[in-house]
């Protein structure tokens, strides 16, 4: 993949050759090189859906290169409460900036920023279909503790229906034929159609509905919350909420070593005394978001090759 001047918007888009290079960049990246690679360029964040680790991590990785940040968070001071499309609003942020981050509620929003912008676009989410960027330093983060991708066992845990780093991370660890688990009540299993997919693709899965029926070892324990903003009947909602929870003592009847990760926010799915043990690396994972999203901006504008 040829990343210069082309946007990122789901991991289908890539091969694995290009998910390696971007962990070699954001490794070197990490390391301290490229340092004042995004000098004189201008990053726009149009975030039409909350966010924290996301939009604050794109603003430090620009800013720390020699970048600078404009966008907004929330759509209340914008045009789009006059009415504007999404097409128009992109058009004309194109003019602003050499790339567009984008996080928008609505699935397949960020391909149609992509159509209709003059730059290149990045996907920081759109509803509960992809999230690459996430997918990236969770690669990442993984590549770092184990190196090689293909000989780890990833368990994903929770709202495995509705949650876009799932679907992003899972698709991405097939294609490295990397072995997976998935853990989750019957109304929040993962997709059908993504399971069979994964398979094809070579990976060994197999699904549960609670972690003590595992009967296989875990590297990683991916842990996601019950996403009650994704819900459209909240008494749905209320049936799973906080059915799942990760405590010391669940860490402890896991495989030893097991390392616990979380895209985050995170509410009661881990319990906060897990954060003091050595298998607790989500906000390592977190602040990967820095390097990871320096050498993504850094391919797509050229200025790192």
């Amino acid at each position: 993949m040829k990343f210069k001047g082309q946007s990122i918007i789901s991991i289908r888009d890539m091969e694995k050759e290009a998910l390696l290079k971007i962990i070699e960049t954001a490794d070197a990246v990490k390391r301290g090189g490229h340092k004042g690679c995004l000098e004189g360029k201008v990053v726009s964040t149009a975030f039409f859906e909350p966010s924290t680790r996301t939009r604050f991590s794109f603003a430090s990785a620009t800013q720390y290169m020699g970048g600078k940040v404009i966008g907004f968070a929330g759509t209340a001071s914008t045009s789009v409460t006059k009415g504007e499309s999404l097409v128009d609003t992109i058009k004309t942020i194109s003019g602003y900036c050499d790339v567009i981050v984008i996080r928008h509620p609505v699935e397949g929003a960020a391909r149609l920023a992509s159509e209709a912008a003059t730059v290149p676009v990045i996907n920081a989410g759109d509803g509960a279909n992809q999230h690459p960027t996430q997918t990236f330093l969770d690669l990442f983060t993984m590549s770092e503790r184990f190196r090689d991708l293909s000989k780890i066992r990833v368990g994903f845990l929770g709202d495995l229906k509705y949650g876009r780093t799932v679907h992003s991370l899972a698709y991405a660890l097939a294609l490295f034929r990397a072995p997976m688990v998935f853990i989750a009540p019957e109304i929040l299993s993962m997709p059908g159609y993504l399971l069979e997919e994964i398979r094809e693709m070579g990976s060994e899965t197999r699904q549960f509905e609670a972690l003590c029926d595992i009967d296989v070892s875990l590297d990683v324990l991916y842990v996601t919350r019950i996403q009650k903003e994704r819900f459209g009947d909240m008494q749905e909602y209320e049936r799973v909420a906080g059915t799942y929870r990760v405590t010391p003592e669940t860490v402890r009847a896991l495989t030893e070593g097991v390392r616990i990760m979380h895209p985050l926010p995170r509410v009661d799915e881990i319990d906060v005394e897990v954060d003091a043990m050595e298998n607790a690396i989500y906000f390592e994972q977190a602040h990967n978001g820095i390097p990871v999203r320096q050498a993504i901006l850094g391919l797509v504008m050229g200025t790192i090759s």
